[in-house]
């Protein structure tokens, strides 16, 4: 892994023990061997479901100035694989959110079906796409069967033990090194204090891999230093790189949206760029799953002039407030959480929930990386130019990496300002 470069995606979720228990309703079903489903309509829920969710949450996460960048494929993958666990209205709580109203077979199904789909090992492709998922159980806790072959069958996560109480660390500096071994050590120090681990039952951990050069790459001898007018008074150089090729390119409802693929084009970058240029908070109003469809549905290839910046970013959220407010309160609430499907009691409740990301684009491709910490603790419209348009990003604009296969959205994010991380 560590010759890898670009974009990785990381998640973990610590939970954690608590006082007098409920018992379990529900647990989840036996997970047996089943055929993987990897077509755009088998996988049609999960999709969906997380390009939904996608948007719900960079909606919440677009308020304030700056650049923004985040994976909710990563997020998603962490939650359903704990939702894996949930019961009653904690499980109810979280499928709402997540927009996973399915059958809980049919769930587990699509998900392993997606994460098989997300792995490739064929260097012609033109890019490396991995995904790695790991359980990290403190020494002597039990778990019920039916959680353990879930994780294990659907989301290929196995199980470690380690001494969350009395090492914890040595158990933090072991999931680290795991997560920079998978992500070609961009994410280091996930786990930034032991004291996180204390009172630790279960820490599970995801991780996405995803190196992507572009399939018509962007000359370096091309790309100069110009205006990128931040604001209405504010105007910055920044390296715009700079191509004229065959691009899928449309036009509507205010805005511009372009499609650079990745490798073999099982994956792109989809740029959505507002007209004006003072029309970012306007685009992002209308992003929505609904508008999603119907703007990358009109992608058309024609001669395409483009403009767009060279920049690297880094974004940080704590999400448990916002998940609360997008619906899923119990899960962080003492005694009222329900993961009972994990180990038959009621003991476990979701205190915080971190996510980093980082990205680059430059002439050659992207990189890009995000961590995610969920820690649980005890109770406790198309436009046709006579000649080629210019699509010149030198104002702020949204921009997401697109898995072309199924639809799912890797990332998404905005670019305020391109010179600041």
């Amino acid at each position: 892994m560590s010759s890898r470069t670009p974009a990785c995606l990381m998640l973990a979720i610590l939970l954690a023990g608590a006082g007098s228990p409920d018992r379990a309703v529900c647990a989840p079903r036996e997970s047996k061997g089943r055929h993987v489903n990897n077509t755009r309509t088998e996988l049609a829920g999960v999709v969906e479901g997380g390009n939904q969710f996608a948007f719900d949450l960079y909606g919440r996460l677009r308020a304030g100035h700056g650049n923004l960048f985040f994976s909710p494929a990563s997020i998603s993958t962490a939650l359903a694989m704990t939702l894996a666990g949930a019961s009653g209205e904690t499980a109810a709580e979280m499928v709402k959110t997540l927009h996973l109203q399915m059958p809980r077979e049919q769930l587990d199904d699509e998900m392993r079906g997606l994460l098989a789909s997300w792995k490739t090992s064929d260097k012609k492709a033109g890019y490396q796409l991995h995904v790695a998922n790991r359980l990290w159980a403190q020494s002597g806790e039990q778990f019920l069967p039916a959680f353990l072959a879930v994780t294990r069958d659907d989301y290929r996560a196995e199980l470690a033990r380690l001494d969350f109480v009395t090492q914890a660390e040595q158990a933090r500096q072991t999931i680290n090194k795991w997560v920079e071994d998978q992500t070609a050590n961009k994410i280091t120090d996930l786990i930034s204090s032991a004291a996180v681990l204390k009172g630790a039952r279960l820490v599970l951990t995801n991780a996405v891999y995803f190196k992507g050069d572009w399939s018509d790459p962007f000359d370096k001898g091309r790309t100069k230093d110009e205006d990128f007018r931040v604001s209405a008074d504010r105007t910055i150089k920044a390296p715009l790189m700079h191509a004229q090729h065959r691009f899928s390119y449309a036009a509507a409802d205010g805005a511009q949206f372009l499609e650079l693929p990745y490798g073999d084009r099982s994956l792109s970058l989809i740029a959505i760029l507002p007209e004006n240029e003072d029309g970012l908070a306007e685009i992002e109003g209308k992003l929505g799953f609904g508008n999603w469809r119907q703007w990358t549905g009109r992608l058309q290839p024609q001669e395409v002039i483009v403009y767009l910046p060279r920049f690297k970013t880094t974004s940080q959220f704590e999400l448990g407030n916002l998940l609360q407010s997008m619906g899923m309160v119990s899960a962080f609430v003492p005694r009222s959480a329900d993961f009972s499907g994990m180990t038959g009691t009621r003991e476990l409740f979701i205190s915080a929930v971190l996510h980093k990301a980082y990205v680059d684009v430059n002439e050659e491709g992207t990189e890009a990386a995000a961590a995610t910490a969920i820690t649980m603790r005890a109770s406790a419209r198309v436009f046709r130019p006579t000649k080629p348009p210019v699509f010149r990003a030198d104002h702020p604009f949204v921009f997401a990496i697109r898995d072309n296969r199924n639809g799912a959205i890797l990332f998404l994010g905005r670019v305020a300002d391109p010179t600041q991380p």
